[in-house]
């Protein structure tokens, strides 16, 4: 058997998807810019995809703006909108368990004379709205704060978040990012009081290399890429027809019987964490039931390194994450589970496991088994 359970670093492409993908590579192939007849069919799949898109967030199609994917979106995000609004204020707000996209890219504008508040989280992985309110001032242009964290699977009360900003100061933008949200929840950010929102693609059964940043109409922003004009001028380059015809369709698959698919991925993480509860010297940092996301389970084992644990897994078929896989290139201490508490000793002890409507019961219970036995044979190399 395989049980693939790291679909929060990226997810199987679903026969639908790969449908409309091939077809826009050998027969709709054109560039959706040209003028005749085979760039007007090109340029409808980003019209019908941006339709799509715009209905499950209930906002204009004006108001979507196709990336290449997750990093891109927060990116210009960020930096959009603080290049655009500088001359209103100097000074963003975050939390200390963002992604690298948005702490790195938070990183690069403090160097540009940005000043950055990170706010910390609490055992559960949210922040605090008083410690927020506290921290807007009058120069505050930006807040970015992430709907789901992708190591733990804590959920930010978004709308609350909203609702203290734009009581403080009704200038300030709000950012969300939604990488690991989108799909899962339905969003609402004109109700919600979202600004800006990111998403990638290959979290939901598009192919990578495609996402979207929801931009309100409203806010103010620079483009990070020149040249051509596509998109209003806001992201030039010839548009990426395959990537964004297959996010469409991925879009609209992910909101098609949306609450039986979030349903089952619940009861996938259920029964996920009350297996590995049955294990010995295993701590779960993710929150129980719908108190969190629902396709996320971060568990730590005492007295087995996660790279050991995950290639041990690895070779019975079994596929997890021990971090994000977005730095998984650059190892360090993960600022998420230092943000909830994890004792030192489990921080290099832990593993996400993560869900797609694609995996099943049987998986589960394939992985607890194997884990059963590979623990005790591989605590007996523990580190002194």
């Amino acid at each position: 058997m395989e049980a693939y359970f790291d679909n929060s670093a990226s997810t199987k492409v679903i026969g639908c998807v790969m449908d409309v993908v091939v077809k826009t590579m050998t027969e709709d192939y054109a560039n959706a810019s040209a003028k005749h007849s085979k760039g007007a069919a090109a340029e409808r799949y980003i019209r019908e995809a941006r339709s799509i898109i715009a209905g499950t967030l209930k906002v204009k199609e004006k108001e979507i703006l196709f990336t290449s994917g997750g990093s891109e979106s927060n990116n210009m995000a960020l930096i959009g909108t603080a290049l655009a609004n500088r001359r209103a204020g100097m000074h963003i707000i975050t939390s200390g368990i963002e992604h690298a996209s948005v702490y790195n890219t938070l990183g690069f504008l403090s160097e540009q004379g940005f000043d950055v508040t990170y706010l910390p989280v609490d055992g559960q992985g949210h922040i605090s709205l008083e410690q927020l309110r506290e921290s807007i001032r009058p120069d505050t242009i930006l807040v970015s704060i992430m709907y789901v964290n992708n190591e733990v699977g804590a959920v930010e009360p978004v709308e609350e978040i909203a609702r203290v900003i734009h009581e403080v100061n009704p200038n300030t933008l709000f950012h969300v990012d939604a990488i690991q949200a989108y799909g899962k929840y339905e969003i609402r950010p004109k109700r919600q009081g979202i600004d800006l929102l990111s998403v990638s693609g290959h979290k939901l059964h598009a192919p990578k290399g495609v996402g979207f940043l929801y931009i309100d109409e409203r806010v103010k922003i620079k483009p990070l890429i020149y040249g051509g004009g596509q998109q209003r001028g806001l992201r030039s380059g010839t548009e990426n027809v395959p990537g964004v015809a297959g996010l469409g369709a991925a879009a609209a698959e992910a909101y098609r019987d949306h609450k039986e698919k979030i349903d089952y991925l619940y009861g996938l993480k259920d029964r996920m964490m009350t297996r590995l509860g049955e294990l010995e010297g295993v701590h779960l940092n993710t929150q129980p039931g719908r108190e969190s996301a629902p396709q996320i389970v971060s568990a730590s084992f005492e007295g087995v390194r996660s790279e050991v644990l995950l290639h041990a897994l690895e070779e019975k078929g079994i596929y997890v994450s021990s971090g994000s896989a977005c730095s998984s290139n650059h190892p360090g201490v993960s600022s998420a589970l230092k943000g909830i508490g994890v004792k030192p000793e489990l921080l290099d002890a832990t593993l996400r496991f993560s869900f797609s409507v694609l995996n099943t019961p049987e998986e589960i219970d394939y992985a607890i088994e194997a884990l059963k036995e590979l623990l005790p044979v591989l605590r007996r190399y523990k580190r002194g």
